[in-house]
Formats: structure tokens, sequence, C-alpha cells
């Protein structure tokens, strides 16, 4: 018989997880967490799973790669002439994460599927910059900073939170794989080992400017939280994802390096991060 306690833990930690999966899934539109397909575009226990399995990983990679990806000037520029972002982050975030489950556990036919309509909705996608000169969506090199920061950024968050020792021979097999899916949204270049994505970041620098658009992004996200969403974990997700941050993008962004970050924030972030691992796996849904 469960000890007297063990039923209301249980029950707190799956309502968590509920809570947060709801802001991955439409529920209003009926969307259900992408099932694991033995016919994906990428095999069983293969970095690339691993890493896009992780959900405080991932949630921490994809705030830090969003404030990065806002310092370029397209990709900025694109999200306030084409989105609704401001009224809709979350809405936004949704469709990018059910996009990257679809593309790495859902059916390869399905995954090719969600890259052909994210191609058609960037052939639509371009306008001016406030200097004059024109951006467009499928331009290669805007789309190589995307990729290369959300790479380097969910990267990142496993090897934080989950495992620091993930030998550099899988880092270089997950470059490998999400390659795939940057070249066939158009990206050039796209790097395929940690060096390479580096060297890429490095050089990729000079495109970047600070702009109070991009601040006011960055502020929206870390301010913002999805409804239902406990307090505790956007905090730590936010803390984490700015000291994530290279130095250089915490400055273009005014933003500080968090003090309740190192020991306190990263123990709240494991502790957050084990206790959802835990109820997915006794959810069935791991």
């Amino acid at each position: 018989m469960p000890s007297p306690l063990s039923s209301p833990v249980e029950a707190l930690r799956l309502k968590l997880v509920d809570q947060v999966r709801a802001t991955f899934n439409d529920q209003s539109r009926g969307q259900k967490p992408v099932p694991p397909s033995d016919e994906a575009l990428f095999e069983k226990d293969t970095p690339i799973r691993l890493v896009h399995a992780d959900l405080v990983g991932m949630m921490t990679g994809g705030v830090r790669a969003l404030m990065l990806q806002m310092l370029h000037p397209h990709a900025l520029q694109g999200v306030l002439d084409h989105s609704n972002f401001q009224e809709d982050m979350h809405g936004r975030l949704r469709r990018t994460a059910r996009f990257i489950a679809v593309t790495t556990f859902g059916h390869r036919d399905e995954a090719h599927k969600a890259i052909e309509r994210v191609n058609r909705i960037h052939a639509k996608v371009g306008g001016v910059l406030p200097d004059g000169s024109p951006y467009e969506a499928t331009n290669p090199r805007t789309l190589a900073w995307v990729h290369v920061t959300e790479a380097q950024s969910f990267l990142a968050g496993y090897l934080r939170h989950v495992r620091p020792d993930m030998p550099s021979r899988e880092q270089d097999e997950y470059y490998a794989q999400i390659a795939v899916v940057a070249r066939a949204l158009g990206a050039e270049p796209v790097p395929t080992t940690r060096r390479d994505a580096d060297a890429i970041f490095r050089e990729m620098r000079s495109d970047l400017k600070p702009s109070p658009a991009a601040k006011e992004i960055a502020q929206l996200v870390l301010s913002q939280r999805p409804e239902g969403t406990p307090i505790a974990v956007q905090t730590v997700i936010g803390a984490e994802a700015v000291a994530m941050l290279p130095p250089f993008a915490r400055d273009m962004l005014d933003l500080r390096r968090p003090m309740l970050t190192a020991l306190p924030a990263r123990a709240a972030t494991w502790g957050v991060g084990k206790t959802l691992r835990w109820a997915f796996k006794q959810n069935g849904k791991s």
C-alpha cells in the first residue's frame, strides 16, 4: 500500500507535467503530443532524439536561441512584419516546439510535410529593413543563423542540465543529424560538427545588431509565462537561459547574468528537470 504522501506527490508531479505539456500543444485545436514513430527521420536512442526529448534542456535552450535570433536584423524584422509574436508569443513558441517534435520523433512522411509547410510560409515572408535594404526569410544565411543558434542552444541545455559528460563524438553526431532538417529548410552554411558550429557562430556575429525591438522581445520572453505554468518553472528557465547566453549577447540585449544563477539556479533546474522526467516516465509518455 502506498504511503499517505505518495499519491498527493505523484498527483502534483503529473499535474505539473500536464501544465507544461499544454504549452506545447494547442488543446483548443485538439492537438496531442507527437507519438514517437519507429519510422522517423532519426533512429531511437540517437543523440538528436535524446537531446530533443529532454524538456528542461529544450526550454532553456529554446529561450536562449530565440534571444540570439532576435539580434539578427533579418530574423527580427521577419518576426515584426509577419508575426503576431507580441500578442501570441506562446502560440508561436508552441508551433516551433511542435515542428521540432514532428521532425525529430514523428513518422518521416509527417516530418517532410512539416518541412514543406514551413518552406511555403518562408517563401511568402519578406520586406524592407529600417535602412531600406530588402530581406527574405528564404535567405540561406539568415536560416543558417536561426539553425546554428537553435542547435547550439538545445545541445547546451542538454549538456548543462542532463549529461555534462556527453562524448564529443555524440555531440558531433547531433549536429550531423539536425543538419538534415536545416538543409531541407534551405539553410547554408550548415554545421555537421561542434567545431563547425562554433566557427559559423563566430563568423556570423558580424551580422548582428542591438536594437530596441530585440531588447523588447527578450524582456517579453522572460516576463510572460504560458497560462498554467508554475511561476517557479518560468523563473528558473529564464534565469538559466540568460546565464547560458554568451556575454556579448547579454550586453547587446541589456541583460544581466542573473544573481540567482550558478549553483542555486542550476540546482533548481536540475530539480525541475528531474521531477518532469520522473513524471513523464510514470505517465507512460516519456
